[in-house]
């Protein structure tokens, strides 16, 4: 794949999950206003975060890191890649129905190791409720990612990216219907989320799985089979699956510290989608585009063309999100405000929010480049290292985020978050030394990194004088969704405009790939 394809595939699937994130955004501030930071709200969040939180451990964290190079392996071989997809489909559908039962009667105590701060109220129960509900979604959006994953290696990008749609278009209709045909209490609009998880998997299934046999991929359930490329990939994602374990007990140990602070759960929940959106459309593009890329380079020993994709992934991703990460920490409190302060959510809730997401901000970039680090492991099948690296952040997050707690409350979790974030970027990138020249930074990376950072930092200041000047206009209920509006104009052009200037990036680069 070409660069100007690499970016082509980037902006096909950033686009995609943009218009996911955005309807997602939709969805949270609906549920902000009907539900605010109450008990029906975080027993809601904790149950979602369950399949979610395995659904990373079972699919993108995990089997899609190991089965990705071995498929695009067999694509490049004519090894029958349709064979072995069936084969990885009727596997895993066979064991996550038997672990998606398992959770199921065993929801009480998921919840609690989720959430132990939950079992002294009227959480806990709820939690259970919905999560018993909620909980078969792990089957079915794993077995989507793995289809996500054929049609990614394959070069086709859009059924996969805009499958994500499909859920929050499902919730966004969930809470309509429900406020519209009855007089709901907050535990009805629960119930009604907590139905639209599982419809949601469905959907999303039903569209990749349509792709998928149209791409000559048709998918068919039977018993499975142990067959030794299964072995193969079964000894590959092991470590991984060990790996993504760890990342999601970091999520976890967030969780357990927010359940001790009313509200804190949700506080979290909505600064979490802030940073997802840059996050998601910058980082999550480049991971699914990238890996499949450098696998075909480096079994091709293409070094050359695996550095020049791996830098020009590094550059662009940072060129869009260090401007962001500066945007999350300066202006959090307006952000939040006019996103998600009305119904019942409070102005104490914007501040407590704000702070999360000033945190997350900082963190950003790590978990961007985390995306464009972790492809060059996995590309090679080193799925081993990745999880020491893990393990030793787990550590870390541990100690920071129970540790603060006592004396900084429920912001730890955050902290603990975005501190793990930078010591893994750290541990990856001194791992990628060993790999040769296909895994440094060239000089175009370096001489335009630091550009975008000043750039960045330009348009931060700009972003605080303008903020400054538009306070007033905030506290108007008609007008500060304009002034929201300007505000992010303002450090677009302003960010855009004097990197052009300075030379951190060419507009022009960017228009290519989009008309590409």
């Amino acid at each position: 794949m070409k660069p100007i394809r690499l970016m082509a595939g980037f902006f096909t699937v950033g686009i995609w999950t943009l218009l996911s994130r955005v309807m997602g955004f939709v969805r949270d501030i609906m549920i902000a206003s009907y539900l605010g930071t109450g008990p029906v709200a975080e027993a809601f969040l904790v149950a979602f975060s369950l399949p979610n939180m395995f659904r990373r451990f079972f699919a993108e964290g995990a089997f899609n890191m190991a089965f990705i190079p071995i498929f695009a392996k067999k694509l490049e071989g004519d090894d029958n890649p349709a064979q072995f997809a069936q084969d990885a489909f009727v596997g895993m559908a066979f064991l996550l129905t038997a672990f998606t039962t398992i959770g199921i009667i065993a929801m009480p105590a998921l919840v609690a190791a989720m959430a132990s701060g939950f079992m002294a109220d009227e959480r806990f129960d709820l939690a259970v409720t919905y999560g018993r509900i909620a909980f078969p979604y792990i089957l079915f959006i794993s077995l989507s990612a793995l289809l996500s994953g054929v049609l990614n290696a394959t070069g086709r990008f859009v059924a996969a990216a805009a499958a994500p749609v499909l859920l929050n278009v499902i919730f966004i209709a969930a809470l309509i219907i429900t406020a519209l045909v009855m007089d709901p209490t907050q535990f009805d609009i629960g119930r009604s989320l907590a139905w639209a998880v599982p419809i949601g998997g469905i959907a999303q299934l039903a569209l990749v799985f349509i792709a998928a046999r149209r791409a000559g991929f048709p998918m068919r359930l039977r018993l499975p089979k142990l067959t030794p490329d299964l072995k193969r990939l079964a000894l590959i994602a092991a470590p991984a699956a060990l790996a993504g374990g760890v990342v999601q007990i970091n999520l976890l140990v967030g969780r357990q510290v927010a359940s001790f602070f009313d509200g804190a759960v949700a506080w979290l929940n909505y600064a979490d989608r802030l940073y997802q959106l840059p996050l998601g459309v910058v980082g999550i593009a480049i991971g699914v585009v990238l890996l499949p890329d450098l696998s075909r380079r480096l079994r091709a020993g293409d070094d050359v063309g695996g550095r020049d994709a791996f830098n020009r992934a590094s550059e662009l991703s940072l060129a869009l999100t260090i401007p962001a990460s500066v945007a999350l920490m300066v202006i959090p409190v307006p952000l939040v405000s006019v996103l998600f302060e009305r119904g019942a959510f409070t102005s104490a809730d914007t501040a407590a929010t704000a702070m999360a997401v000033a945190i997350y901000g900082l963190g950003l970039p790590a978990f961007v480049l985390q995306k464009t680090l972790q492809p060059l492991f996995f590309a090679r099948e080193d799925t081993k290292r990745p999880f020491y690296y893990a393990l030793a952040a787990m550590v870390i997050n541990l100690l920071l985020a129970i540790g603060l707690s006592y004396y900084i409350g429920f912001i730890a979790a955050a902290v603990g978050t975005t501190m793990t974030g930078w010591v893994m970027v750290i541990m990856l990138a001194r791992g990628a030394r060993t790999m040769g020249d296909a895994a440094k930074f060239d000089a175009r990376f370096r001489k335009r990194i630091w550009r975008i950072i000043g750039a960045s930092g330009a348009m931060g200041i700009i972003l605080l004088l303008a903020g400054a000047i538009l306070s007033p206009v905030f506290g108007m209920a008609n007008w500060r969704y304009l002034a929201l509006l300007g505000l992010v104009a303002i450090g677009v052009i302003s960010y855009f405009g004097i990197g052009q200037l300075i030379g951190a990036f060419r507009l022009g680069e960017f228009r290519r790939a989009m008309r590409r």
